[in-house]
């Protein structure tokens, strides 16, 4: 017996399938069993650690909040600057004219090609060298600027691909009843590319988050995660619980903004399903009334049916 998708296991096939899966578990409760006896073997596991997490709050208003604060506003300003500049450049490249798309190319694949900690680490010493932005929110520059460089890039070969997903009779049709090219990339091409490109989008803004990390790594930037080594220095050197606490954050903080984004991808999918223009209680009201609308072949008023043709041909064949 098949299915349109694939074969459908027999007997054999399926206890094979049962065997694999239990095999494969046995080996993550074996793994899950080694790394726990591995963290109580280091005394990584004793509640003295994870204590100042449930009962001191300094651990929270000193370390992990601040620290918090400045990932989202990182990631904020990262998106909003991001965003709207990947859609521009995704744009230029299929514009019409060659010197706007070969400018727009070369900008996006030269900062795509390069690592975005390295874009951080030049960004910091030309804030130093150029400008008199202070020594305090320099490492924030330098990751925001980062930020939009590389993923401003990304961005705009994701919206490139998803305008070009499109049937090219979405432009054939604007094109046939008189729309400019700037007027068929708003109305039509946009609109119907931001579901396609919305799944890519909210990948490369989780990116986003989780790489304002890398500013505190090198730059001195602090952001949550450069918050767990003093946090570990003050509390015992509870460095796993530290982790673990940072990384639950970073969990959370991603599933709120791809859930956010599945709900957006939903209500944007069920407004394209509507019937189009609503009429108004003076036009249904007209459309109901007898004789006045007008109908196929330019006939207007009474008489103009597909019935009074067929009476006139047959009172023209008397």
């Amino acid at each position: 017996m098949t299915s349109v998708l694939y074969d459908v296991p027999g007997p054999r096939a399926k206890r094979r399938n049962v065997l694999f899966t239990l095999v494969f578990l046995a080996c993550g409760v074996a793994v899950g069993w080694w790394v726990i006896r591995s963290l109580a073997d280091k005394n990584q596991l004793e509640w003295v650690k994870w204590e100042p997490f449930f009962t001191d709050s300094r651990a929270w208003t000193t370390y992990i909040l601040p620290g918090l604060e400045n990932t989202l506003i990182a990631a904020a300003l990262a998106m909003v600057i991001a965003l709207p500049l990947g859609a521009l450049f995704g744009i230029a490249r299929l514009s019409d004219h060659w010197w706007v798309r070969g400018a727009a190319g070369t900008v996006v694949e030269f900062f795509r090609a390069i690592p975005v900690l390295i874009l951080m680490l030049f960004a910091n010493a030309a804030y130093s060298e150029f400008t008199d932005i202070s020594p305090n929110s320099r490492p924030l520059y330098a990751v925001v600027t980062g930020l939009v460089l590389y993923n401003a890039s990304v961005l705009a070969e994701v919206v490139r691909a998803g305008i070009l997903s499109l049937p090219s009779g979405q432009t054939d049709a604007a094109k046939a009843i008189g729309m400019r090219k700037g007027q068929t990339m708003r109305y039509v091409l946009l609109p119907q590319s931001v579901t396609v490109m919305l799944p890519a989008i909210v990948g490369q803004l989780v990116v986003i988050v989780k790489d304002t990390a890398l500013g505190g790594a090198l730059l001195g930037f602090s952001e949550l995660l450069a918050s767990v080594r003093p946090m570990s220095a003050n509390y015992g050197a509870n460095t796993i619980a530290s982790f673990t606490v940072v990384a639950v954050i970073f969990v959370l903080l991603n599933f709120l903004l791809t859930t956010f984004a599945s709900w957006l991808e939903g209500r944007l999918r069920r407004g394209k399903k509507s019937t189009g223009a609503v009429l108004g209680v003076n036009a249904v009201a007209e459309l109901a009334t007898p004789g006045e609308h007008v109908v196929p072949g330019g006939l207007g008023g009474s008489g103009g049916g597909p019935a009074d043709d067929t009476k006139r041909r047959s009172d023209g064949a008397r």
